[in-house]
């Protein structure tokens, strides 16, 4: 049998020699967790390098995604395509080994990490949607969904916020099947943390609920090995492995300081850990006893083999269930779900109900969610404001449920989303106040970097929340999430945009989508059938112009209302202007020219009109347009006083309109 430390030095050479080849990077985590690595690896993952998708492998995230060079080794080394050519290539443009792992771009990767903490969530996400599918799925002697999720974890994610939140959450759900390991080396990028982190970690996480293995030797493969075997016989609780190590392990003049974290170690001190390690071998090269050791294809491929014989008599038996399960793992939707939301979308029209966009929101879920079963819902602790539970909730415990109650943690709720997405066989949504995605930002970001699927609804979106004040009034939190590239911001105007809205989000593969809506009621504005179809592409022309158009108002969410009430005073005057509703900028953007020339045709004065920051719709009415917003944070008193006092109102749009069109008289 193989040395276990031919293993750990073979991820040592392939992490140091990376990092030198790219003149940057982190070598001090992977000497560090090398042998930690080895023992889970080796001798616990159960996984497929020939299959990295098939549903019941085990799932591993690097938290501490600094140490990348650690995972891309293993991905190689263990059998996945990522050939060699590709660690010599670390961090440089278009390799598959870029600075921190990134899912979708590097096989083998679950997700992108990178920012400290974030993967923890994501774990947490990954063990909770194991948990659930087992409890939907699973039959007696039919264990289709079973695997284990693992995280390394450093000093950086546990000083983050984020990893108080989650581990909370992890510790009440009893995730028993997930098993973090902290590489306890005391040092971060400006030195020893005994200055500035001194939590006693065990006891913190003992009091959140975790299992917690004290003090192992986290360069002792056998001891770390032990640590996983106690950890997997435990049934009631997340398990937390302290794992003592010496960052930098082998490195002779840099083990144990800050100087190994983020800096190559150099040619002169790779040669001296060569040769304190015992690594006879050049730059790149492993033994092929090494490589043969490692290779996970031929276990893989058994594993795999094993799960799909118990998959295929679960069929036979259950061909319903099994049916269900491959379609929730595709991603797809049901296959009457076209019908069943055209035909909701044709009820909610023909109602025309006057009501707020969070309470259409929730009508739109009544509708839907009892034909999505993998529609999981949650809420920051403001389900009855942000009307996220619908008929057919039931809260998450033991036994299933298809509703979580996040508590106030919404940075935690969307990265644990994240990780439910990335799992598979779930699709969740999540509430809060709009003003409060601010805490949730990072999450978010990283769900559209990762082109996944998560929906947000965030309620109270604007000045509308009134004496509430301005600590939670959104003013520039509208604009900003439109910012970030890949995410869909809808902000509806009404029932039926509300509506379109979802099915939209519940569509996109790629996509996330953050619904932005209100608290108090919006008028429902009458349609043709083509103008309902167009609230698809974003931006469409909701009441044309009295005869030639002088100008256009576009405007979304609440402030639609001021809009068409503008166009009714011009309209007495003599002036023509159509009002343009734009509940998806992101969508709108994507038409082809035609179609976007056609809404706001050129020579028009343009009018935008948002009870937010006026900057973002300089994109659509440029610098000769106007703008009514708010430029400035709110005041605690009823919202129709402040619209008035702020200026946002039917009169102050239609002047500036009247003001535009003399201009150009």
């Amino acid at each position: 049998m193989i040395n276990p430390q031919s293993l750990a030095n073979a991820l040592r050479l392939l992490a140091m020699d990376g990092v030198q080849a790219a003149k940057s990077g982190h070598p001090g985590m992977p000497l560090g967790m090398a042998d930690i690595a080895v023992a889970l690896w080796h001798r616990h993952l159960r996984h497929n390098p020939v299959d990295p998708k098939w549903p019941n492998r085990d799932r591993f995230v690097l938290s501490n995604g600094h140490g990348s060079m650690l995972l891309y080794s293993l991905l190689h080394l263990t059998g996945y395509d990522l050939p060699l050519a590709e660690l010599k290539r670390f961090r440089q443009l278009h390799s598959k080994t870029p600075g921190h792992p990134e899912y979708g771009y590097t096989v083998g990767v679950e997700t992108t990490t990178g920012p400290l903490g974030q993967g923890l969530a994501n774990a947490v996400g990954f063990a909770l949607a194991e948990r659930l599918l087992a409890n939907e799925f699973n039959r007696e002697g039919f264990p289709v969904v079973d695997h284990h999720s693992y995280v390394f974890l450093g000093d950086g994610c546990m000083m983050e916020g984020i990893s108080h939140e989650v581990a909370s959450l992890a510790g009440t759900w009893k995730l028993s099947k997930l098993i973090a390991f902290y590489d306890d080396n005391g040092i971060s990028i400006d030195g020893r943390v005994e200055n500035w982190f001194t939590d006693d970690t065990p006891a913190r996480f003992e009091a959140y609920g975790w299992n917690v293995i004290r003090s192992v030797d986290g360069h002792d493969v056998d001891a770390v090995d032990a640590a996983i075997r106690a950890a997997k016989a435990q049934s009631a609780k997340p398990t937390l492995i302290c794992c003592k190590t010496v960052i930098g392990k082998g490195s002779p003049n840099k083990a144990g300081t800050h100087d190994v974290h983020g800096s190559p170690l150099g040619d002169a001190e790779i040669a001296a850990t060569r040769a304190a390690l015992g690594i006879a071998a050049g730059p790149f090269e492993v033994s092929d006893e090494v490589r043969a050791a490692w290779n996970a294809r031929e276990a893989g491929e058994a594993l795999e083999s094993e799960w799909t014989r118990l998959f295929e008599a679960y069929r036979a038996k259950y061909p319903e269930l099994a049916a269900e399960f491959a379609r929730r793992v595709s991603g797809t939707l049901p296959a009457d779900y076209a019908k069943l939301s055209n035909e909701a979308l044709a009820a909610i029209v023909a109602k025309g109900e006057t009501i707020a966009s969070r309470k259409a929101s929730q009508n739109a879920l009544d509708a839907l969610a009892p034909h999505i079963p993998e529609l999981l819902g949650g809420s920051a602790d403001l389900a009855p404001s942000n009307l996220t539970m619908w008929k057919g909730c039931s809260p998450v415990r033991d036994a299933g449920g298809n509703y979580l109650n996040y508590g106030v943690r919404e940075f935690g709720m969307a990265a644990i989303m994240n990780g439910l997405v990335l799992h598979g066989g779930l699709r969740p949504y999540g509430g809060t106040f709009l003003m409060f995605s601010e805490y949730a930002r990072n999450a978010i970001r990283m769900a559209a970097l990762m082109k996944i699927n998560p929906i947000y609804v965030f309620t109270h979106d604007g000045i509308g929340v009134g004496e509430d004040g301005p600590t939670h009034q959104p003013v520039e939190q509208t604009a900003t999430l439109r910012m970030v590239p890949n995410l869909d911001v809808w902000r509806p105007c009404d029932a039926v945009e509300s509506f379109v809205a979802w099915q939209v989000a519940l569509e996109h593969e790629a996509t996330p989508t953050a619904l932005i809506l209100s608290r108090q009621n919006l008028p429902h504005q009458p349609r043709s059938p083509q103008q309902i179809a167009d609230i698809r592409r974003g931006g469409y022309v909701l009441h044309e112009a009295e005869g030639s158009a002088q100008a256009v108002i576009l405007a979304t969410g609440s402030e639609v209302g001021l809009a068409v009430a503008a166009q009714a005073l011009l309209a007495s005057e003599g002036i023509a202007a159509r009002v343009v509703s734009m509940p998806s900028p992101h969508l709108f953007d994507k038409q082809d020219t035609a179609y976007r020339a056609q809404v706001l045709p050129k020579g028009l004065a343009r009018v935008a009109v948002e009870a937010g920051v006026t900057d973002y719709w300089r994109k659509y009415v440029g610098l000769e347009g106007e703008v009514i917003g708010l430029d400035h944070f709110g005041e605690s008193a009823p919202a129709g006083e402040l619209y008035d006092v702020f200026g946002i109102t039917a009169e102050a749009v239609a002047q500036a309109v009247r003001k535009l069109v003399k201009e150009s008289a």
